[in-house]
C-alpha cells in the first residue's frame, strides 16, 4: 500500500499559536527585565492556571473524548517519551549526583512535548486535516494526560524530602486538574455530552490558558545560562530533541515495523520541544523553577529548525 503525502497550507488560527508563543514568551522576559511587575508575578499566574484554566481545559476536552484504535500509536507515544525520560533522568541523576529538584525538572520539561502550540500548525501544514486530527488525540489523551497523572507523581516524589504514596495520593487529590480529569471519566462513562451553556463557559475559562502559562514561563526565563547550568540544559534538551525521537523510531519502526502517517508524526511530536505546563507543575512543587522554565523557553525555538529538518526528511 502506497501513503500519499502532501503539503497543505496550516490555518491562520494554528500558525498563529507559533507566533502567539514566541511572542508571549519574549513578553514576559520583557515584563521581568523592565520591572513591570512585582517580583515573583509568575507565582500568582501559576496558581490561576492550576486552581482554574487548566481544570477547565481538561474537562472540556476529555469529557467527550472518543478514541479508536488508529489513534492507538499517537496516544501511546507521549507516555512513552516520558517514561522512557524518567528512567533516563533519574538514572544521570545517580550518575551525577544532582538535587532531586534538578531530576524532578528534567524529567517533566525533558518527558512532556509542547504539542498543541508547536505540533498543531506542523502536523496540518505536513498532512492536513488528518494530521490535525491525530496530533489533537496527541496532545489530549498524551501531553495534557500525562501532565495532569504522571507528572504530579514524579512532582510530588521529587519535590518531597521524604517522598510516600500516601503523600504522593494526596497530592493528586489536592491537584484540581487532576479532579477534573477524574471528572471527565466519569463523564465518559455515562455518555455525557456538554450542554451548549457548560461548553461556553468551560471555553471562555480555558481560552486564557496558552497566553497566561507562556507568560508565566516567559517571566521565569534567563537567555544568559548561568554557570554550571549548561550541562543540565544540555542533558535535558538532548533528550528531549534527540533521544525521544529515537526511541520512538527505534520502537515504533524498527521494532513493531509500524509505518505511516501517524508514524511519521509520533516521530515529530516526540522532538518538539518541552510543553510549558510541565514548567508550571515544576514550579509549583519547587523543581528547579528557574532550569524549567530554561528548557521550554530556550527548547521551543531550538527544536524548531529541527522539525523543519525532520519534516523534510521523512518526505
Amino acid at each position: 500500500m502506497t501513503v500519499l503525502y502532501h503539503i497543505t497550507t496550516p490555518s491562520p488560527a494554528h500558525m498563529a499559536n507559533l507566533v502567539l508563543l514566541l511572542v508571549c514568551l519574549g513578553a514576559g522576559a520583557l515584563l521581568r527585565r523592565a520591572q513591570l511587575v512585582p517580583s515573583g508575578a509568575h507565582a500568582v499566574l501559576n496558581q490561576l492556571i492550576i486552581v482554574l484554566l487548566l481544570p477547565a481545559l481538561t474537562f472540556l476536552h476529555l469529557a467527550e473524548a472518543r478514541f479508536d484504535q488508529r489513534f492507538l500509536l499517537p496516544m501511546l507515544m507521549p507516555w512513552l517519551i516520558f517514561g522512557v525520560g524518567w528512567l533516563f533522568f533519574a538514572a544521570l541523576g545517580r550518575q551525577l549526583r544532582l538535587a532531586r529538584g534538578t531530576v524532578g525538572a528534567l524529567i517533566l520539561t525533558g518527558g512532556i512535548s509542547s504539542v498543541s502550540f508547536v505540533g498543531f500548525p506542523i502536523f496540518e501544514a505536513l498532512y492536513g486535516k488528518q494530521g490535525l486530527e491525530l496530533g489533537l488525540v496527541m496532545s489530549l489523551a498524551g501531553s495534557v494526560l500525562v501532565s495532569v497523572t504522571l507528572g504530579v507523581v514524579v512532582a510530588s516524589w521529587y519535590g518531597a524530602a521524604r517522598p510516600s504514596w500516601r503523600g504522593i495520593g494526596a497530592n493528586l487529590m489536592g491537584f484540581p486538574p487532576f479532579l477534573a480529569f477524574v471528572a471527565a471519566l466519569v463523564a465518559q462513562a455515562v455518555g455525557y455530552r456538554h450542554p451548549a451553556l457548560v461548553r461556553g463557559v468551560l471555553e471562555k475559562l480555558s481560552a486564557p490558558f496558552p497566553v497566561v502559562a507562556l507568560l508565566s514561563v516567559g517571566m521565569q526565563l534567563q537567555f544568559r545560562v548561568p554557570a554550571g547550568r549548561g550541562q543540565m540544559l544540555a542533558w535535558g534538551l538532548g533528550y528531549k530533541l534527540l533521544l525521544a525521537p529515537l526511541v520512538v523510531w527505534a520502537l515504533y519502526v524498527g521494532v513493531a515495523q509500524q509505518h505511516g502517517p501517524a508514524v511519521d508524526l509520533c516521530l515529530l511530536g516526540a522532538a518538539i520541544g518541552p510543553m510549558n505546563t510541565a514548567a508550571v507543575i515544576a514550579d509549583r512543587y519547587g523543581l528547579d523553577p528557574p532550569l524549567a522554565a530554561q528548557m521550554v523557553g530556550l527548547g521551543i525555538p531550538l527544536s524548531l529548525p529541527l522539525l523543519a529538518l525532520l519534516g523534510w526528511w521523512l518526505h
